[in-house]
């Protein structure tokens, strides 16, 4: 097992620049921090590249079965003051590991016979992002689609947000004339979320294949999918405030959803 001590290695460097979307794209690599994400991608077939462990604070972990799973001659032993320079998140049980990313097909989502999918137009957070993953997972709907994205679904934030949901959740990323073109192909009816809507979520049929779109905090949706979805439907707001956090939206509706489902 190689041991690395210097945080002038280049290897520790690396990692550092793999914060930036435009290296991991060049490098086509990316970070999972921590050892249950590891181990939810692993599950999802992500390939492993490189394992850096850091001894003392990987006793604490509840999953220390996972690098059973990685190759000796991949895992990299270091120190907590080196840990600490890569490492994106407080309280991390001592595991970071960098990985493939996968590619995110329209065409290769598996759809139920009644799908129910969050699209995500332009989403800009990654922790958003990350949060919207989670709840796709906890109701086990069918897909997640991101169109025109302004951040990365490997973000290491997004990812720790998502608490390794990014893994377990079928992702599609595409333009939003792609994502429309599919809906329509799927016969699945689309609802664009906006304030101005007159139609309230809970009285919107999603019992049918359905699939619910929401855009940025600031802008909301564009006229794309304003003027192409099947409906627009609103959370009512009874407070000083005007919106939700896109993340809390996209709970709210989608477990109205599961609700009428009966999940």
């Amino acid at each position: 097992m190689e041991r690395i001590t210097s945080l002038q290695n280049p290897k520790i460097k690396n990692i550092v620049k793999l914060a930036k979307n435009k290296e991991r794209h060049e490098q086509n690599l990316f970070i999972i921090e921590g050892a249950r994400e590891l181990s939810l991608a692993l599950s999802a077939g992500y390939i492993i590249e490189s394992a850096y462990v850091c001894p003392e604070l990987f006793t604490k972990t509840d999953y220390p079965d996972v690098l059973n799973s990685i190759d000796e001659n991949k895992i990299i032993e270091v120190p907590q003051a080196v840990f600490d320079k890569v490492a994106y998140r407080e309280g991390s049980d001592g595991l970071l590991t960098l990985a493939r990313p996968k590619a995110h097909d329209l065409n290769n989502l598996k759809l139920s016979d009644n799908p129910f999918i969050i699209v995500l137009e332009a989403v800009e957070k990654p922790g958003n992002l990350g949060a919207i993953l989670r709840t796709a997972d906890a109701a086990q709907i069918d897909a997640v689609i991101i169109c025109d994205p302004t951040t990365d679904l490997y973000n290491p934030n997004a990812i720790r947000s998502s608490v390794g949901c990014s893994f377990t959740v079928q992702t599609a990323i595409c333009t939003s004339h792609e994502a429309l073109g599919f809906l329509k192909e799927k016969n699945i009816k689309s609802y664009a979320a906006e304030l101005q809507a007159s139609q309230w979520y809970q009285d919107t049929d999603f019992t049918q294949p359905s699939a619910i779109v929401m855009g940025t905090e600031a802008d909301g949706l564009t006229a794309t999918w304003l003027n192409n979805a099947d409906a627009r439907i609103k959370i009512p707001m009874r407070g000083k405030i005007d919106s939700l956090n896109v993340s809390v939206s996209t709970a709210v509706l989608t477990f109205e959803a599961m609700r009428q489902r009966g999940f």
